[in-house]
């Protein structure tokens, strides 16, 4: 399953339409979230009959196509599904108890309520909140696709303006001719990540870039009075830029991702766990900025699309221990130098990394399988057809249209 994206072009009231049935699919999820807090233990069924008693009660709500309907239900029972998962599993910290929409961005249709023009460069909306035909620009090929594989349509809206998601079912993997080669990959703070063999990518630093200019907007934003309309534009502004920092990281760590999957048949790095990495405060923002699962998201991605292995390693004590003779050398954050007393002198992250590709070619390691995490990518990702949330397609824009 892929997901294609394109700008929609329409009039102001084309896009109000779309603000309206963002709001009226939230209110439907809501709605559902808090007839499952009313009567635990409800099933998706039953979410699916409350949403028709929904639509006989509101005419708001049975002016957005049904189907539309549908999948603000699964969103909302995926969350359900989901905290009793994390119930089930007794997953330490907060289980992620359902929480009521605020500020919904997206609203998604089946396979109804939608048709494509003749020249597939247009997409019109038959429900009765006003959307009507939008122009869609963009670089991707239509054509290439039956209509009969395209399985659900979004409308998101973003600081830039609105877009289009199209949900097509479709074979991504790709063959390419085996390289021969293994690489082991340590991801730091002071250089993206550096290789087994000793080649390191510098780390951009994204948000530290364009700190300057988000508190120059957070500024303009804060001289506001609250609810004018000076606030939303100030908002929208400051909205633009992180959007722009965000699009910048995600790309960086495209190229990098298909370039190293591209030239190795193996690739391992750390099975890191970034949740509990950013509880230090010291150390937050530059671990957010450096992107580190986005990465990994996507090393995993282009190696099920190419036929590639990647191997998530146990980051524990790889970088204490010496790649040449298995010896510990403990030694601080600061310490960027590895020394061992067998004559081993390399940098910190070379050596780190060179444990990874042999801990991955010893061991079978935890062979990494993509799963799409909408928190992580700013992007929700859709539900496959006839299928709970827990099936999920891939997220929005894994590969550049260029």
């Amino acid at each position: 399953m892929i997901i294609l994206e394109f700008k929609a072009k329409g009039k102001t009231t084309q896009y109000a339409g779309i603000d309206e049935a963002i709001r009226t699919a939230q209110f439907v999820r809501n709605k559902c979230i808090r007839y499952w807090m009313d009567k635990p233990g409800v099933g998706q069924k039953d979410l699916y009959r409350h949403s028709t008693s929904l639509r006989k009660e509101f005419d708001f709500v049975k002016a957005l196509n049904s189907s539309a309907c549908q999948a603000s239900v699964e969103r909302a029972y995926s969350s359900i599904a989901r905290f009793y998962d994390n119930c089930k599993k007794k997953v330490l910290g907060k289980k992620g108890y359902p929480r009521f929409k605020k500020n919904c961005r997206s609203v998604e249709y089946k396979t109804s309520g939608w048709s494509l023009s003749e020249n597939r460069k247009q997409i019109s909306f038959t429900d009765k909140k006003g959307i009507g035909t939008l122009k869609l620009k963009g670089t991707w090929d239509l054509y290439f696709y039956q209509l009969e594989q395209i399985k659900r349509v979004r409308l998101v809206k973003r600081s830039d303006g609105y877009y289009v998601q199209f949900l097509i079912r479709t074979d991504t993997k790709i063959e390419s001719k085996p390289t021969g080669k293994t690489i082991g990959l340590d991801v730091g703070l002071k250089e993206f990540y550096t290789d087994s063999n000793g080649n390191s990518e510098s780390n951009p630093r994204f948000y530290r870039t364009g700190e300057k200019r988000l508190r120059f907007y957070q500024r303009r934003v804060s001289r506001k009075n609250k609810g004018s309309t000076n606030r939303k534009k100030a908002i929208n502004k400051l909205g633009r830029v992180h959007l722009n920092i965000s699009r910048q990281r995600q790309e960086h760590a495209k190229r990098l991702a298909r370039c190293v999957i591209q030239s190795n048949d193996l690739v391992a790095y750390e099975d890191l766990r970034v949740k509990n990495l950013v509880k230090n405060h010291c150390l937050a923002k530059s671990i957010n900025d450096a992107g580190w699962y986005q990465f990994r998201k996507l090393l995993e991605y282009f190696g099920t699309k190419f036929g590639k292995i990647t191997v998530a390693v146990n980051p524990a004590y790889t970088s204490q221990n010496c790649s040449t003779c298995g010896a510990t050398v403990k030694k601080s954050l600061s310490t960027r130098t590895h020394i061992c007393q067998c004559g081993c002198e390399l940098d910190r992250d070379h050596n780190a990394a060179i444990n990874i590709l042999n801990i991955a070619l010893s061991t079978t390691g935890h062979v990494g399988t993509w799963i799409s995490d909408p928190n992580a990518s700013g992007d929700l990702a859709p539900t496959v057809l006839g299928a709970n949330l827990s099936q999920q397609a891939e997220s929005v824009n894994e590969e550049s249209s260029a």
